[in-house]
């Protein structure tokens, strides 16, 4: 059975890729990231959102003394799968064509990323 994998908010994700960088961190540590990211962090928010993402089982912790060290409990890539499947689901009911085709169709694509999507899909094509 696959392992559930929580629902992350955008901000969330943030103090995720935070953790992902490097761990285990302190709370201090993962709060100096996100404000060398983005200045208007305030450590108490970030420690709010630790404790959030250990409620939902995206983090745990370890004690060493009065330190906490924060640790992932699922990976990026899985986060990553779980929010695109969520999305496809939502929006385009679950068929993959009609999001790709969508956006394909909106974006701007350069001629080199045409050529990675020829290859992604040609890799796809050799695989079956």
């Amino acid at each position: 059975m696959k392992k559930p994998i929580p629902r992350i908010s955008d901000t969330e994700w943030e103090v995720m890729r935070a953790v992902w960088s490097r761990h285990p961190a302190t709370a201090g540590e993962i709060a100096d990231r996100l404000a060398q990211a983005d200045p208007s962090w305030h450590p108490k928010t970030a420690r709010t959102l630790l404790g959030r993402l250990v409620e939902k089982g995206a983090l745990a912790y370890d004690v060493d003394g009065r330190i906490f060290l924060y640790r992932p409990l699922v990976t990026e890539q899985e986060c990553i799968a779980s929010a695109s499947d969520s999305f496809l689901d939502r929006v385009f009911g679950g068929a993959l064509k009609p999001m790709l085709a969508h956006f394909v169709e909106r974006e701007s694509l350069s001629p080199e990323e045409v050529r990675e999507l020829e290859q992604i899909l040609a890799r796809r094509k050799n695989r079956r």
